[in-house]
């Protein structure tokens, strides 16, 4: 199973991620960080495949995918 973890004291909430994902298993938390952005968070982390593609498109280096 495949997962990504993402920085909440770095997320800016742009939804790059979220387009990228094939999966669209990244959405928008209600959870707001210390900057004041609603951060990324992933939903069914059984469904994610590891491509990546989150993490290269944040230009905020906020995400790690681990598989």
């Amino acid at each position: 199973m495949a997962k990504i973890e993402i920085d909440s004291k770095l997320c800016k909430g742009c939804e790059l991620c979220m387009l990228q994902c094939p999966k669209n298993l990244i959405v928008l938390s209600n959870e707001i960080n210390a900057k004041g952005y609603r951060t990324a968070e992933q939903i069914n982390p059984e469904k994610c495949i590891a491509c990546k593609l989150c993490a290269y498109m944040c230009p905020e280096a906020a995400i790690t995918v681990y598989k």
